[in-house]
């Protein structure tokens, strides 16, 4: 943010934005109204649609006071004769905020029952679910396989934190904060931009496409977990959020993005994911897929070693001192650098506490890659862990390109900017699959 809460530059295609906001009955509904505050503060124009349910955790009367136009809680028998055509028809973005199990199952079934759920079905601007509710709902294969058919239809969806539910309990499923509510308002908005839509969803052929349209590229992300017994397991402290990042980059720059992660974080929007746990399931998802890919960025933090003989209970006390013997992992870096075809970029990341050039640069020739993001993760705030990171860019010319500590989606654009400019040096400049995934 810069000097005004809820302004900067980062939230600038939210200024003039028609949003209509969405509120639903959770008791997480309270947080609506500091969502309501910051869109207007960013410039936005904000109808609020408020649910029979979220009228008795909150009254419209706050959002009508806070917004641009007074809350609307009815289908029938309002104002408006039809207010769902006309909010559906006016808006750039619809966000909903919180959203229930209830809601999402409506939404993804199309049931139309209230004004809001009519809404969403009558709009063909860009939609943001932001779901809320406790735990076992949340991991609830319905709820999960709702989530899942809305995502299919292009529903951008912001997962819940993880932290204090209603009762006192702690999981999964608390409602994003506000300004990560506004800011991935702010992330959708600017991606239609970028992607060539107007915000009413209607072809725009005259504005520019991201720099990344039309390849597919491959990202990995997390620490995989080597296990030892049915319970433990060896590991490193790899976050995934760089991974993630350069997942997200990647996507809003108009690529067509699968990230393959170890991490334990909500899947991005708009990607196509795939969970693993171990390095064996992360070489067998990479190499499967490999071959269709134009660039691929190594981020994770992949094990070198493994239990050779995992157990498959619990080792106990009782049982003694047991015998860890390890074995090598593949070396799934060094196979895509044997695989690689003609105009295939590869990226490959070196996170290090001592020598950090000299090391990154013989990873960089002994796996033939394009180029190594380098890190020290033995400086404070840089690497595992951290919402920041500090590299230094190296290619396969020697070129080297310091990039200074911010935050990791900074970082990943810095590398996406090198990709595009080493493609554009060795004279790719189209996709150059073998094959589709």
């Amino acid at each position: 943010m810069t000097t005004e809460e809820g302004s900067g530059p980062e939230l600038d295609s939210l200024r003039g934005a028609f949003v209509v906001l969405g509120v639903t009955g959770g008791i997480a509904a309270y947080k609506a109204v500091e969502v309501c505050r910051r869109l207007v503060d960013a410039g936005a124009h904000v109808a609020p649609v408020l649910t029979e349910a979220a009228v008795r955790f909150i009254g419209p009367a706050t959002f009508s006071a806070l917004a641009s136009e007074p809350a609307q809680t009815v289908l029938v028998g309002g104002a408006e004769p039809i207010p769902h055509t006309r909010l559906g028809r006016q808006a750039d973005l619809v966000v909903v905020a919180p959203a229930t199990a209830r809601l999402i199952g409506e939404y993804a079934q199309g049931i139309s029952r209230d004004l809001l759920v009519a809404t969403l079905l009558a709009t063909r601007a860009p939609v943001l679910c932001c779901p809320a509710m406790h735990a076992e709902m949340w991991e609830h294969p319905a709820v999960q396989h709702n989530l899942d058919v809305l995502r299919a239809r292009g529903v951008h969806v912001l997962a819940p934190n993880r932290g204090r539910l209603a009762g006192g309990d702690v999981g999964m499923g608390r409602l994003a904060e506000p300004d990560q509510i506004v800011a991935a308002a702010a992330a959708v908005l600017a991606r239609n931009s970028v992607a060539g839509e107007r915000l009413d969803g209607v072809a725009h052929p005259d504005r520019p496409s991201g720099d990344l349209t039309g390849l597919h590229v491959l990202v990995t992300a997390g620490g995989t977990r080597e296990p030892i017994d049915a319970v433990r397991y060896i590991a490193n402290r790899s976050s995934g959020r760089q991974g993630h990042a350069l997942a997200e980059d990647a996507r809003d720059r108009g690529a067509s993005v699968t990230l393959v992660s170890a991490a334990e974080l909500a899947p991005p929007d708009g990607v196509h994911y795939v969970r693993v746990a171990t390095a064996a399931e992360l070489a067998e998802a990479v190499l499967a897929r490999a071959e269709a890919c134009d660039v691929i960025v190594m981020a994770a933090a992949v094990a070198d070693f493994r239990p050779a003989a995992p157990k498959a209970s619990k080792l106990s006390k009782r049982d003694g001192i047991p015998e860890l013997v390890l074995e090598p992992t593949q070396d799934v870096l060094a196979e895509l650098g044997r695989r690689r075809r003609p105009g295939q970029l590869l990226v490959g990341f070196a996170a290090e506490t001592a020598d950090l050039e000299a090391r990154a640069r013989a990873k960089l020739a002994a796996k033939d890659l394009d180029l190594i993001v380098a890190n020290d993760v033995s400086v404070p705030g840089v690497g595992f862990g951290h919402e920041t990171n500090a590299v230094t860019l190296i290619d396969r010319a020697g070129n080297e390109l310091p990039v200074p500590m911010a935050p990791k989606r900074k970082i990943a654009a810095a590398v996406w900017d090198a990709v595009v400019g080493l493609r554009a040096s060795l004279g790719v400049t189209e996709p150059s699959r073998g094959g589709d995934e």
